[in-house]
């Protein structure tokens, strides 16, 4: 797979300021020194902790055979190319090295603030029952064919160069279509360039991630990236056609109408939409309802009517559904009946709204919700499914959007019966300083502490406080971490899942032999 520098950027998009491309042979490409192999090209990227162009002289000493970065530098004893936008060129350098899989592959991106993995993984089962040979690549793993990757601890979407990897990977494992989650750093980042989407879905826009973007108005923006993009992507040839599923039922609805520039289609519960969901019955172990179509390019109602059942809890899933099944039905020709038949093919997902049974006389929960609307969401789907009380445990990150903090506290306060307050990657912030900012903001709603809620340090020790809570019919909903595999604390990933927590938690309560609790400092 070796190319020269100067077909790496035969076809870039972006300008050079300076520096020519060379016919130096390239390994392959990396922006981490300590990778740096003879014959590698080095991408100096400025972060947000580390400035790349500190570590050329690193990658210079280690055989590197190129240098691009951002920085005026005239000096080196090898070829330097200097961009606008390093992390950016990563992007396109990397799509290059593969030879632009995606330009062979039906892209469909998904993204939004919360439901992002759910209804990646609701198209993903769709295409399959279609008989599609697809791909995934979302926050859980990577799945290609029969492979399936990891896809990190705390990673959203991959970096450029393990994107445009795996999508080569797919390619040629003979993949067809690739079903592509993607997050607002992904995109503020650049990681995503050069997928070349067909199909942008978007689930909603909410409170999150305002520390790293800097308001509301920024982090809607990174993800209206996506569908800016729709426009520039080539005919492919293949059956996708470009289009923007949007969400007729959220805020983000008329500002990515006026962005997307290639045909729209609104899913959602409001009767302007396109395709809506009628006659819903909520069942114990999921959602029964009617998928109304309607033609994008008609005010009249199309003449099917598709029942649906999905396996999944929680009225927003209704919401995921269709944006699945839009994408399936509107962009890629499916029929209705398969597509229906597609959403209830997929069991579960872990660690979304998935029960934890070991006998008890109550329900546990665990779930990934860790924004206040996604904990509002779980609590009043929680609702539904109990007469008894709703016990809510979870945290909130440490340097992560702050605000957050007291939201969620505040949503608990209002919203379940019982809070408990715990760790959730407190990372080098003070938990205890965490815990008083949440604890607050239930106060502020008429919380009173150790009789409605509670801050325990230890999340171990908070879901076996939690169980002790719990009376027959109550719901103990553990939140925040999900299907993640560590938690962070200063600046180490403990392992630690939230599953295998509980499932201790429970056998010890009810003396029977179980799973070790995992270990994290706050236990010593």
């Amino acid at each position: 797979m070796m190319k020269t520098l100067s077909q790496l950027f035969s076809e870039f998009p972006l300008r050079i300021l300076a520096g020519t491309p060379s016919e130096q042979k390239i390994n392959k490409i990396t922006f981490d020194s300590r990778k740096v192999e003879p014959g590698d090209l080095f991408v100096a990227i400025s972060g947000e902790y580390f400035d790349g162009h500190r570590y050329i002289s690193n990658a210079i000493e280690k055989g590197a055979a190129a240098i691009v970065g951002e920085q005026e530098i005239t000096d080196l004893p090898l070829p330097y190319i200097q961009v606008e936008n390093a992390r950016q060129s990563l992007a396109y350098l990397a799509a290059t090295y593969y030879d632009y899989p995606a330009r062979h592959l039906t892209m469909i991106g998904i993204t939004g603030t919360d439901g992002k993995t759910t209804t990646t993984n609701l198209l993903y089962q769709i295409l399959l029952e279609a008989g599609l040979k697809v791909g995934m690549i979302s926050t859980v793993n990577a799945i290609i064919g029969d492979q399936v990757l990891d896809t990190g601890f705390h990673v959203t979407t991959p970096d450029a160069l393990d994107t445009q990897r795996y999508l080569a990977q797919m390619r040629a494992a003979g993949l067809t279509h690739v079903v592509l989650e993607t997050t607002s750093h992904g995109w503020a980042q650049y990681r995503v360039d050069a997928c070349e989407f067909d199909i942008g879905i978007i689930t909603n826009i909410t409170h999150e991630h305002l520390d790293y973007h800097g308001s509301y108005e920024a982090y809607r923006a990174a993800k209206g990236r996506l569908f800016e993009s729709l426009a520039d992507t080539v005919d492919k040839g293949r059956d996708a056609r470009p289009i923007a599923i949007l969400n007729r039922d959220d805020s983000s609805f008329d500002y990515l109408s006026r962005l997307a520039r290639v045909p729209k289609l609104a899913y959602g519960m409001d009767a302007s939409a396109d395709l809506r969901a009628m006659d819903v019955q909520y069942l114990p172990d999921g959602i029964d309802f009617t998928i109304i179509g309607k033609s994008p390019r008609s005010k009249e109602f199309s003449p099917y009517a598709v029942p649906t059942k999905i396996n999944l809890v929680g009225s927003y899933n209704i919401s995921n559904a269709l944006a699945a099944f839009s994408a399936a039905v509107y962009g890629l020709g499916i029929s209705p009946e398969i597509a229906a038949n597609g959403l209830s093919s997929l069991e579960g997902i872990p660690g979304r709204m998935e029960r934890i049974d070991l006998g008890q006389n109550f329900t546990v929960i665990v779930d990934f919700a860790h924004t206040p609307n996604a904990l509002k969401m779980a609590i009043e789907s929680t609702r539904e499914m109990t007469k008894g009380r709703i016990i809510a445990l979870f945290g909130s990150a440490g340097l992560r959007d702050k605000k957050k903090r007291r939201l969620m506290a505040e949503t608990s306060a209002e919203l379940a019966d019982l809070t408990i307050l715990t760790a959730e990657d407190p990372r080098t912030e003070s938990l205890g300083e965490i815990l008083l900012e949440m604890a607050r903001g239930v106060i502020d709603k008429g919380g009173t502490e150790n009789e409605s809620f509670w801050r325990i340090e230890d999340r171990g020790e908070a879901i076996r406080f939690a169980l002790q809570l719990a009376n027959p019919e109550d719901v103990v909903l553990i939140c925040g971490k999900g299907h993640e595999q560590s938690m962070c604390f200063g600046e180490t990933e403990y392992a630690w899942d939230d599953k295998i927590a509980t499932r201790s938690a429970l056998a010890e309560f009810l003396g029977v032999a179980g799973e070790k609790m995992p270990y994290l400092p706050t236990q010593n």
